[in-house]
């Protein structure tokens, strides 16, 4: 029958999609229903720069009218590329990227214009915006997002250099810890970053992509070996001793991070995610229950070891009492004191003070969000995020192939669990840490690792939504009975 699905095998070529379809008969792509989101994003975004604008009570300047030119550009040439190389991907993860971009753009730019004219801690006046920084970085990372489109045409190829991108990855989430102060500073009690001349990376943002293609590859390839069940314990199967070599790898490498670069955040997304996918993989909870005890044994070592550790600790336990301008607790109590301030509704957008949250554009941008438009506000950009990873996970459980599931949802997982991370560490639910809000966050690292991880949920999604092409039919041969009787005389 047209339209019923076609029984493959992982190994053929069309194991990455769900259905077959007839070439007379083809799936809705759904490219206009996207383009119609974007506008829809583009004009909340353009809603948001003119409040701005009006509760600073300035004129319309031409400021906004390149700022927004810029995005609707930018998003429009990424539509044009999704419709050109991947026209059947999900089409509402583009428009979710697209509003937290755009959103994260108005309140940088909001935080520039607090900023203007405001003295520099040395008496003078020293006014560098950043919106447009941010729209450049974001053009470069939409480059990349294109290009990520049009070279990888299948991303099962990604498989077989996973241990190459592993090793990459790896080396990539070690190098600030085990480089000297010039090359790789510590910035805010955190060795994270590089810096080569002007530029400054964080190659923790690419590695957790890198690795996350690593583990996936890994896992579909040894998977019998991770599904073995050892002793049952408590009513869980555990694994056996011998298997729990890339576990304890991985726990190793998480406790390095923490103590050698001083970041929390990132051991805890690298090991959170390695969790995930061992689970997704086996569908044990076992990996899961073993994974978070050594995390948190690892973790309490840490604490009683590392002064840093534990003045992260004691500035989440009370940041009130250690309130102080050079002290552990100000940069919590400042956002705790703004979200105070915003409440239900929020001060307005445009009407609050950011000025008063350090790092506003980077850690504490969601502190922002949360004085002017509120908890509703911070609730409806949680949603966003909540729809993006959604649609992430439909994508790699539709998607036939194991190494499609297990990286798209490792993906959608890495972009939940690294949003609340941040916002945990901004409302105090956990220690505070250096990472940033995907999209919304000022930063050309996280933008551009960000980007490649939707191009890449983008390739899934289409591939486990475009049709498959029915097999070519095979000749059939007569039955025995329906074949020309021909009559032999016999020689004489």
């Amino acid at each position: 029958m047209k339209g019923s699905p076609v029984p493959t095998g992982e190994g053929s070529p069309g194991a990455s999609v769900a259905t077959s379809t007839s070439p007379g008969l083809r799936p809705p792509t759904r490219r206009g229903t996207e383009l119609v989101m974007l506008a829809f994003a583009a004009g909340i975004v353009t809603l948001a720069l003119i409040l701005v604008e009006l509760n600073q009570e300035r004129s319309l300047s031409l400021r906004i009218l390149w700022l927004g030119l810029a995005y609707l550009g930018l998003f429009a040439c990424a539509h044009l590329a999704v419709r050109r190389w991947a026209p059947y991907a999900d089409p509402a993860i583009l428009p979710c990227v697209a509003l937290l971009n755009g959103l994260g753009l108005v309140v940088i730019h909001r935080i520039d214009l607090a900023l203007e004219g405001a003295p520099s801690a040395d008496g003078t006046t020293v006014w560098d915006p950043v919106a447009f920084k941010q729209v450049i970085w974001t053009a470069i990372g939409l480059v990349l997002f294109a290009a990520t489109l049009k070279f990888l045409s299948d991303h099962r190829t990604l498989a077989r250099f996973g241990y190459t991108f592993g090793l990459i990855g790896l080396v990539a989430l070690m190098l600030p810890g085990v480089l000297p102060g010039f090359i790789a500073p510590e910035i805010n009690g955190a060795k994270i970053w590089l810096r080569i001349g002007p530029l400054s990376i964080q190659p923790g943002e690419f590695a957790k992509v890198l690795l996350m293609v690593f583990f996936a590859a890994f896992l579909v390839s040894k998977r019998d070996l991770f599904t073995i069940a050892g002793r049952r314990f408590l009513g869980m199967d555990l694994p056996r001793a011998r298997d729990l070599g890339p576990l304890f790898a991985a726990w190793g490498v998480a406790v390095a991070v923490m103590v050698l670069q001083k970041d929390l955040g990132s051991s805890l997304l690298f090991f959170g995610i390695v969790l995930v996918l061992l689970y997704v993989a086996t569908e044990r909870a076992a990996w899961v229950v073993l994974g978070i005890g050594l995390f948190s044994g690892g973790a309490i070592i840490a604490w009683k070891l590392f002064t840093h550790v534990q003045q992260r600790v004691a500035n989440w336990q009370d940041p009130i009492g250690r309130y102080d301008v050079f002290g552990g607790g100000y940069q919590i109590s400042q956002s705790l004191f703004g979200l105070a301030t915003g409440g239900i509704g929020g001060a307005g957008l445009g009407a609050g003070r950011p000025e008063m949250i350090p790092e506003r554009n980077t850690d504490f941008i969601a502190a922002v969000i949360g004085e002017e438009l509120g908890f509703v506000g911070l609730a409806a950009v949680l949603l966003i995020y909540m729809v993006l990873a959604l649609r992430g996970l439909r994508g790699a459980i539709s998607v036939r192939d194991s190494f499609g599931k297990l990286l798209g949802g490792g993906l959608a997982f890495a972009l939940c669990f690294q949003v609340f991370i941040i916002v945990g560490g901004v409302t105090n639910l956990i220690p505070m840490t250096g990472i940033t809000a995907p999209f919304l966050s000022y930063g050309g690292s996280s933008l551009l690792a960000n980007y490649i991880l939707i191009a890449l949920l983008l390739r899934i999604s289409a591939a486990a939504r475009a049709p498959q092409k029915a097999p070519k039919p095979k000749p059939q041969q007569p039955a025995i009975a329906d074949q020309h009787t021909v009559m032999v005389e016999r020689p004489k």
